[in-house]
């Protein structure tokens, strides 16, 4: 897994930035009211642009993170990632995740 974000809590959810070798922008996680039970906790923005959810989790180990999919038609594939927070308590890093093949 890479770090290939890193963002902040805010008022609202979460606030930071993407960076990998072909793509570097700005994200915000908005708290989600969810509408049923597998609808998303978390909508993802770039600008006005929705590309994204994430889904609260818990790890085996019991560490919480969410579980992100972004994805834009700029994109070859969609993105998954896990937002999980750093050692430090006030910084949360996105760790990308290649999905299993079957």
């Amino acid at each position: 897994m890479s770090i290939i974000g890193t963002f902040v809590k805010s008022d609202t959810g979460f606030s930071g930035s993407v960076k990998t070798a072909t793509l570097n922008f700005k994200a915000r996680l908005v708290e989600n009211e969810p509408a049923s039970e597998n609808a998303p906790d978390y909508r993802i923005y770039t600008g006005a642009a929705e590309i994204g959810a994430g889904w609260k989790r818990t790890a085996d180990n019991g560490r919480e993170y969410i579980s992100l999919k972004l994805d834009d038609p700029s994109f070859p594939h969609p993105i998954y990632a896990s937002l999980f927070q750093d050692e430090d308590p006030d910084a949360y890093n996105l760790l990308w995740t290649r999905p299993v093949s079957k």
